[in-house]
């Protein structure tokens, strides 16, 4: 290790080249005008790995690797002295500065076989101390400003960071999932705060008091196999998560920061390496869904963990995108995206750059939240609100229910059901598909019950609880799916209608939902109904049709004899859509669109027409010739067409009984 305030030999001469700007840096000839920083800062150094480099993102390339082993935190100052601020750990990464400027905490390992964990310091390395035991791996930590509720005697501060200690896999199936977590500074009160089913990750503090965090979304198929990675917003206390920056730019965003100057600046890129870099974009917090716009352009560099200075610019790491080099740390001013070099360790990558000086305390935080409760409420004042692409077609009475759906959390133990790796050439990746299929997690029905006339709702909801919202039309189909959301004990939630513009000021009006108590949606989990094709949908097929669709003459095969996983019915309903879509366009089949019925011509032949609506942009629009089963057959009751719609509307799932192990 170096010891402290002094500099080995071979980073000597490229520090004060980078410091003091005279010399030639690996990005180009460097401005002698050019001002060092006035601070000093913190960094994560990690020593170069080879093989680790070599390997892509984990997931299909939607989450960087676990990097941190054998890194260091380090302190550079001003005038160019370095010190290691982490000697006795084997691995330490990802510092955040507290507000006055004279804590640090981050997240290390004593040992290189600990689980990673929290640990506060003074800034200039003295005073160590441990935050979090026994609270999974715990990552990025980050300080938040005060809480309180009407109660409190006196506000108090939090941390927040990521962790996997809910022992549960993503969505995708391609290893343990990340959520956020809150504790107090002493480690006490451990909270988990969001509810995602797949990884939730880098937070970040606003001026505002909410926290922006980057958030994988793979509740449905519209976006590929492996969805997508948004930014999102919530409070400090886990309510009100909500969208923050959506389909604009690139597949990924992750990294987020708010500068001096009103910006959000984040990392973007449609697959990621093993660090996660990427392009830098941004948009503005006054306009955040609608202000999207590329800051680097230049292919040959990738960038890493924006951080903000006082003067609106950032400080960033980047590195050739070949991998030739390593990262190193720049000054970016995200109007320009002109860089300034300020430190490369040609034997580390150099990231997660942080000013080492106070700044200004977000907004404190009141909450409701009542951890002894058990549930929360959720209304909307009107469902017929939405964008603007699909407003002039919500047409009164179009919309008759809603249904709740409960998202199964898919457990680390369980990840057997997913194929380790997906075939050669295929689109999915490890867990994305079982035998060529596309998986969805489990979903149940929490309920369904008729809107009010003015399409608001009112309902009670089980705390803590991953659901999603589905618009119903008179035929029971799903006209539109909300994500994963979820309301925090005691919380009462609310939003304006479905999928509507946040920007826009809703109408002055007590709608009629609340004027009447909350419905209750609250079943114990062994009584929340589900639709599977193994049990509710293969009978139906048995006795109506399969005598016709017996694969005769290559003809449609919706026989029940099994084949390695599944019946040959499953298969010839469900296999084609692994295969017709690209690795970001919907999954569709030719005849099931696992997760909308709407659009799926199976159903249009049950119904004998096209029931996919004018905002519906994939799949074939044309009608689908003859109807199923055909003239003279015994016809399906329409308790037998709703079990298709539900199903197809839940996910499609071969075997959807709730066992033991998918209870919360």
């Amino acid at each position: 290790m170096t010891a402290p305030g002094s500099i080995p030999s071979g980073q000597r001469g490229l520090l004060v080249a980078c410091l003091f700007l005279a010399g030639v840096h690996a990005a180009g000839a460097v401005r002698a005008e050019a001002p060092a920083l006035d601070v000093p800062i913190l960094f994560t150094q990690l020593p170069r790995q080879p093989e680790l480099e070599k390997q892509p993102g984990r997931c299909g390339g939607m989450l960087r690797c676990d990097y941190g082993a054998g890194g260091r935190i380090v302190r550079l100052e001003p005038d160019g002295r370095l010190r290691v601020l982490t000697e006795g750990f084997d691995s330490a990464c990802a510092a955040d500065v507290s507000f006055d400027g004279q804590r640090v905490v981050f997240a290390a390992k004593r040992h290189a076989d600990d689980p990673w964990n929290i640990w506060e310091m003074n800034a200039d390395g003295s005073g160590v101390r441990q935050v979090t035991r026994d609270a999974g791996n715990c990552r990025t930590p980050a300080y938040q400003a005060t809480l309180y509720t009407l109660v409190s005697p006196e506000p108090w501060y939090q941390i927040m960071f990521v962790s996997d200690a809910a022992a549960m896999c993503n969505e995708y199936g391609g290893g343990p999932a990340t959520s956020l977590y809150s504790c107090k500074l002493d480690g006490s009160q451990l909270r988990r705060l969001t509810f995602n089913l797949s990884d939730d990750l880098d937070p970040f503090l606003m001026d505002d008091g909410r926290v922006l965090l980057a958030s994988w979304q793979r509740m449905d198929l519209d976006r590929g196999m492996r969805g997508r990675v948004a930014l999102f917003g919530v409070n400090t206390d886990g309510a009100d998560y909500a969208i923050y920056c959506g389909d604009q730019g690139q597949r990924l965003k992750h990294m987020p920061c708010a500068t001096a100057d009103g910006l959000v600046v984040f990392v973007e890129a449609e697959q990621v390496g093993w660090d996660g870099a990427g392009q830098l974009a941004c948009v503005t917090t006054r306009r955040n869904l609608y202000s999207h716009r590329t800051i680097t352009h230049d292919a040959q560099w990738l960038y890493h963990s924006p951080a903000p200075l006082r003067d609106g610019q950032v400080l960033v790491s980047r590195r050739p995108a070949d991998g030739s080099a390593t990262h190193g740390l720049c000054r970016l001013d995200p109007r320009t995206g002109q860089t300034e070099p300020i430190f490369d360790d040609p034997e580390r990558h150099d990231i997660h750059g942080r000013m080492l000086a106070p700044r200004p305390q977000p907004d404190g935080r009141s909450t409701v939240v009542n951890e002894q409760e058990s549930t929360g409420k959720l209304y909307c004042l009107n469902t017929y609100l939405t964008e603007a692409s699909h407003q002039q077609h919500m047409r009164p009475g179009l919309i008759r229910r809603l249904r709740v759906l409960e998202g199964v959390p898919l457990r680390a133990a369980d990840t057997s059901v997913y194929l380790p790796e997906a075939p050669s050439g295929s689109i999915g990746g490890p867990g994305s598909t079982r035998n060529g299929i596309p998986a969805l997690v489990q979903r149940r029905i929490l309920g369904d019950f008729a809107l009010e006339e003015d399409g608001s709702f009112h309902i009670e909801l089980p705390a803590n609880l991953p659901v999603q919202l589905q618009t119903l039309d008179e035929n029971g189909m799903a006209l539109r799916t909300c994500g994963w959301i979820w309301v925090k004990p005691h919380e009462p939630r609310g939003c304006i209608g479905c999928h509507e513009d946040p920007e826009l000021t809703p109408e002055n009006r007590l709608v009629l939902a609340i004027q009447k108590p909350a419905i209750n949606l609250t079943l114990p989990p062994e009584r929340r109904r589900t639709v599977d094709f193994r049990r509710d949908i293969q009978p139906i097929i048995d006795q109506k049709c399969a005598r016709c669709h017996d694969g005769r003459g290559g003809g449609l095969d919706l026989r029940s004899t099994g084949l390695a996983a599944f019946s040959r019915a499953y298969v010839s309903l469900l296999a084609a859509a692994a295969k017709s879509a690209g690795p970001n366009q919907p999954v569709v089949g030719a005849l099931v669109h696992p997760g909308q019925a709407r659009t799926s011509p199976l159903i249009w032949r049950l119904f004998g027409r096209n029931t996919s609506r004018p905002w519906d942009a994939r799949g074939p629009q044309a009608p689908t010739p003859g109807a199923c089963p055909p003239a003279g057959a015994e016809p399906l009751t329409e308790g037998e067409k709703t079990a298709f719609v539900e199903w197809i509307d839940l996910g499609a799932l071969w075997d959807g009984v709730p066992g033991e192990q998918d209870r919360p």
